[in-house]
Parts: structure tokens; C-alpha cells; sequence
């Protein structure tokens, strides 16, 4: 396979990557034959990824429907799903969460980069017993989450697939991600082929420069490219306008950088290359749906339930 160079702005390109392949005829007649065989919800998600993989779907189990709608178990799910994803690099990973559902993610891959994961789970892999019950029941009142009637059904009606079948489930999911790696990189190098010089130097500059100020002028001469021009084809080459395609690349390495909370988000808006921190949050929320100050708060939230369990 060729090596495809993943250009700047990675978090950006690996969303319209993998919503290029949800959109492909090939994974939407897989994964509507894959949910007709296993009864079970299939998703393709990019690298950066904060949600619950299954939540809104046809096919969601009952029981996780219902922890989602819980801020606190919800953090529990949240914090399973990034571990997992941690741990996740050439193969596939499973791990089960605190409430005893199995979660596998399976790479894709572009290049020799990982940009995104095909998801399956929410199912036990082997019949739940009395004391898996009174555990859970346990763990929830933990989170001051009731174990109510229509809870305790959902519980009791989780899908099982016993383990050997699932493991079998997970190698041919592992052969589909192949097939759709293949095509992404197909994609992407014509894509690459197809991309104008200038363009390609305009995002290697951005990459390089993205914590300095940075002006539509100065790119353009960097890519040797008039400015009118420049506009009108690199917009049409990345979906993006050059400020919110600067904008977002920043974003990306301040999300990161928001991961460690002994850094002040004054003090990351200024080193991301942002002039105004009112222009970051704004920028921000925009971005991603919401405030620096709540996806930080999220994800702190996130690990006090994990440790918690």
C-alpha cells in the first residue's frame, strides 16, 4: 500500500475522511447486512470522538440508552470509551465497561496513521448471573442511578454473544476496516494528485507557522500563489476558508493541550497561536459545541467516575 501523507489540520481532515467512507456505498450495504446478521449497531467514527459511538442509533441497547441520559453514568461510558481508544493502535481492542458490556474498536488506517475506528458492542459475552446483577445494581446506586423496574428489564435483556462467536464478529470487522482503508487511500492519493502545488505548500506552511500571526497575504506569497487566487482554489481544495481552516488547526492542538489541567486556558488560547481569548472560546464552542471551560469540566467529570468505580 502507498504511504499517503496526512496533511495539516488532521482532527478536520479525519472527520471528512471518515464521513467520505459513511457516505460510500461500500460501508453502507456492510453495515446494513452486518445488523441484519448480529441484531447489533455498527459505527464508523473519526479519531477524535466524544460521544457514546451508538447513542441515537437504530439498533442502541436498551440499558446503555438509559445510562446516557445520566450526566454521571454517562461520564462512567465516556471514560470505558477513551481507554479504549487509548489502547487502541494496529489492532483491535475490547474492554468491558464497569457496568459489564463488552465495547470493541477496530483501526482504520491511512497510510500508516490511524484516523479513525470501526465501533461494535454494548452485548455480554457470557450469561449474566445473580451476583453480575446485584454488582451493577451496586454500581449505579454508586452514581444515584435508580435500578427501577424498566431498568432492571433492559438489564436483563442485554444482548448476548457468547465469546468465541464475538471473537469471530471482531476478526470480520477487522477484514472490512482493510477494505475500507484501502479505499480511503485510494481516495485521498487522488485527491492528493488532483491538488494543486500551491495548495499542498500553503498546507505545509499553515502547519509549520500555525502558533505565529499568520496572514491570508503572507500564505499566499509562501505558496507562490496571488491572493484572489489562492482564495477561490483553496477553499474549493479543503472546504474550508483560510481562517477557519487556521482556526480549526489550532483548535485541534488546544483541545489537546486542555487535556492537562494544571494549564490555564488563557495560557493555551495565546500558545495555540489565538490573539484574543475572547475569539477562542467563541471560536471554540463553534468548533466543537461547546466551551474550552465545559469540555474540560467533561472530561475531569469523566475520570472522578472512573476512579470512583
Amino acid at each position: 500500500m502507498n504511504h499517503v501523507a496526512v496533511p495539516g489540520a488532521d482532527g478536520n481532515l479525519n472527520k471528512q475522511l471518515i464521513d467520505t467512507l459513511i457516505r460510500s456505498r461500500l460501508f453502507r450495504d456492510y453495515e446494513s447486512v452486518f445488523t441484519k446478521a448480529t441484531g447489533l449497531p455498527l459505527t464508523l467514527q473519526p479519531l477524535d470522538y466524544w460521544q457514546l459511538a451508538h447513542h441515537g442509533k437504530k439498533n442502541e441497547n436498551a440499558f446503555c440508552a438509559m445510562l446516557a441520559e445520566n450526566r454521571a453514568t454517562l461520564a462512567v461510558c465516556l471514560q470505558a470509551h477513551e481507554q479504549m481508544i487509548q489502547h487502541t493502535n494496529e489492532l483491535p481492542h475490547t474492554v468491558t465497561c464497569p457496568f459489564g458490556l463488552t465495547e470493541t474498536a477496530i483501526p482504520l488506517k491511512l497510510g500508516d496513521k490511524t484516523i479513525g475506528y470501526l465501533r461494535i458492542g454494548q452485548v455480554m459475552r457470557r450469561s449474566p448471573q445473580r451476583a453480575d446483577t446485584e454488582k451493577v445494581k451496586r454500581t449505579l446506586a454508586e452514581y444515584g442511578f435508580r435500578f427501577t423496574n424498566d431498568v432492571r428489564k433492559a438489564w436483563e435483556h442485554n444482548p448476548l454473544i457468547p465469546q468465541d462467536r464475538y471473537g469471530a464478529i471482531v476478526r470480520l470487522l477487522t477484514f472490512f476496516a482493510k477494505q475500507l482503508s484501502a479505499l480511503i487511500n485510494q481516495i485521498v492519493l487522488e485527491k492528493q494528485n488532483a491538488e494543486p502545488l500551491f495548495v499542498q505548500k500553503a498546507r505545509e506552511y499553515i502547519a509549520k507557522n500555525k502558533t505565529e500571526s499568520l496572514s491570508l497575504a503572507d500564505v499566499a506569497k509562501a505558496s507562490g500563489a496571488s491572493v484572489f487566487h489562492f482564495c477561490k482554489v483553496f477553499k474549493k481544495s479543503t472546504g474550508l476558508k483560510f481562517t477557519d481552516y487556521v482556526a480549526r488547526m489550532r483548535l485541534e492542538d488546544a483541545r489537546t493541550e486542555l487535556l492537562n489541567p494544571n494549564r490555564r486556558i488563557s495560557e493555551i488560547a495565546y500558545d495555540v497561536g489565538f490573539q484574543s481569548l475572547t475569539q477562542f472560546n467563541r471560536m471554540f464552542k463553534r468548533i466543537f459545541g461547546q466551551s474550552p471551560t465545559q469540555f474540560r469540566a467533561h472530561l475531569t467529570t469523566g475520570k472522578r467516575a472512573s476512579k470512583a468505580a
